[in-house]
This record gives C-alpha cells, sequence and structure tokens, in this order.
C-alpha cells in the first residue's frame, strides 16, 4: 500500500507540475550536454595525445662530407662507426625499434616536402643519413640521447619531443580546462535543479503540511519528491547524451575528422564510454539537490 501510494503520489506530482517537471528536464538537460561536451574534449585531448606520444621518435644524424665539427672531425662516417651506432640502439632496454634512412631516402622525403627550386639545389650526399628510434616509452628518452650522442660518426640527435613539447602542453591546458568546465556545469545543475524543487515544493506545501499531521516521516514526505526528480533528471540526462552524440556525429565525424587527417579524432565508442557518467550524474545531482532543499524547505 505505501508503494502504491508512493507510486501514485509521484505520478500525481509529475502530472500537476508538469511546468516544473519541464523545467527541471531542460535545466538537466543542457548542463548533462555541457558536461559531456568537456568530457569529450578531454577525451579528445587523450586521443590525440596518444596519437601522437606513438610517433614520438629519435633521429641520430650521422656525419657527412659536409660536417667537420665536433664528432665529425673525421669526415664522413664509416661503416664500422654506423655498425656501432646500431648496436648500441638495439642492445638499448628503452629502444623498440630502429629505422634506417640514407642519404638517397633522406633526399627523397625531402623533395616531397619542400619547393622545385629548393630541391634543384641540393643534392643527396648534402643530406645526412640517419637512425630513426622508436622508444618503449617516449617519456623515456635521456637515457637513449645521452648513450649515442658522444659516439664517433653522430654529428647530432634530435628529439622529437621538442617539438611536439608546445602541443603536449597545449593538450594538457585543454584537459584541465575541460575538467574546469564540467565541474562548473555540474555545480550550476545543482543550483538550478535546487530552486526548481524548492518552487515546487512550496506549491504543494498544504499537501505536505497535511502528510506531517497525519504522522507521516519525513522521509515518506520527501521520497515522492526525490523520486521525480530522480526521474526528470533520468529524462533530461538521456536528452543531454543525445545532445553530445550529435556534437560527435556532426563536429567531429562529418566536419574535422574528414578534413584533418594528421591526428586522431573521438568516435563514436568514446561517447558511449562516457553516456553512463552522464546519466548517473544526471540523477544522483537531481536527486541530491531535491534531497537537500526538502530538508531545509520542511525544516526536518
Amino acid at each position: 500500500m505505501r508503494f502504491q501510494y508512493v507510486l501514485s503520489e509521484i505520478v500525481t506530482g509529475l502530472r500537476r507540475n508538469l511546468t516544473m517537471t519541464m523545467a527541471v528536464i531542460i535545466t538537466v538537460s543542457i548542463s548533462i550536454a555541457l558536461f559531456g561536451t568537456g568530457l569529450l574534449i578531454r577525451a579528445q585531448s587523450d586521443a590525440m595525445r596518444g596519437y601522437w606520444y606513438d610517433r614520438v621518435e629519435i633521429s641520430v644524424f650521422m656525419c657527412n662530407a659536409y660536417t667537420a665539427e665536433g664528432n665529425c672531425s673525421e669526415g664522413t662516417v664509416t661503416d664500422s662507426q654506423r655498425d656501432a651506432l646500431l648496436a648500441e640502439l638495439e642492445n638499448h632496454p628503452e629502444v623498440e625499434e630502429v629505422f634506417h634512412e640514407s642519404q638517397e631516402e633522406a633526399y627523397e622525403r625531402f623533395a616531397e616536402d619542400m619547393d622545385d627550386p629548393v630541391v634543384d639545389v641540393i643534392t643527396p650526399d648534402q643530406l645526412q643519413e640517419s637512425f630513426r628510434v622508436a622508444l618503449v616509452d617516449p617519456d623515456e628518452y635521456e637515457g637513449v640521447v645521452s648513450a649515442v650522442a658522444g659516439l664517433p660518426g653522430v654529428q647530432n640527435v634530435h628529439d622529437q619531443r621538442e617539438v611536439l613539447g608546445p602541443l603536449f602542453r597545449v593538450l594538457d591546458w585543454f584537459q584541465n580546462g575541460a575538467v574546469v568546465v564540467a565541474a562548473i556545469q555540474v555545480v550550476a545543475a545543482t543550483l538550478l535543479i535546487a530552486n526548481t524543487i524548492r518552487l515546487a515544493a512550496f506549491n504543494r506545501r498544504r499537501e505536505t503540511g497535511i502528510m506531517r499531521l497525519v504522522g507521516a516521516s519525513n522521509f515518506y514526505i520527501q521520497l515522492p519528491f526525490i523520486l521525480e526528480a530522480a526521474i526528470a533528471g533520468l529524462l533530461g540526462s538521456v536528452l543531454g547524451a543525445a545532445a553530445v552524440f550529435t556534437v560527435q556525429e556532426v563536429a567531429v565525424g562529418r566536419l574535422l575528422a574528414p578534413n584533418f587527417t594528421f591526428t586522431a579524432w573521438v568516435d563514436r565508442s568514446d561517447v558511449w564510454g562516457i553516456v553512463p557518467w552522464l546519466l548517473i550524474t544526471g540523477v544522483f545531482i537531481s536527486a541530491l539537490a531535491s534531497f537537500v532543499t526538502l530538508r531545509r524547505y520542511l525544516r526536518v
């Protein structure tokens, strides 16, 4: 009987306070959509970081006939120096794989990246052959650099983290900013829902007063309001999650990903990964805001 009564009160409350219920649904949907967008930005930052981290390499450039300073005082790298350098790299525990690029291969890559007038004045023997080193852990690069930097035949060692460092700092900024935006949206949603629930409780103050007079417990009075808020929060969360799907499908799937293929982009699986958090957050903050507001309003 009590369960049937609570259920009937929920249905009655949702029907009588349709405007308030719609206000909660709209408030939650907007807040959850913004919250989900913040999480999506964070997932995008992680995807880009992972994409570029997998491509971080160390380039070991060897001496050629045009370099005669430092370790290159003896001129072009010899076969024995090249073999010793390769053995050092392959035996290093932080090295995953070593790729050799000859002067001819370096010239072909140079020709693809530069304009014809520049390519015409450069010959393959002016470029440096190199070893491109893929690391087990891109963060552990200093040991490899220090191990080969002073070897005979090595002109210099270039770490791509020097180029990608600014990108990683921007990604860190986006990640932190997304977390802050998401937290602000959760707080804003909680306050808006609390205010809406307060108005709903005020409109039904006579009903709650009668229930208290007949001996209903505080929790029994609060329960219909809390469940109403939770249902409205769930509906709003579903709408907010649908909005996040739309953002991913239109903004990322159809506009950004096809036109900017130089990095990784979030997909539907990333959105599905954050949907449970959106639903839980929407229901939780709605129920919590209702519970706290009613305790203060009813002075229980």
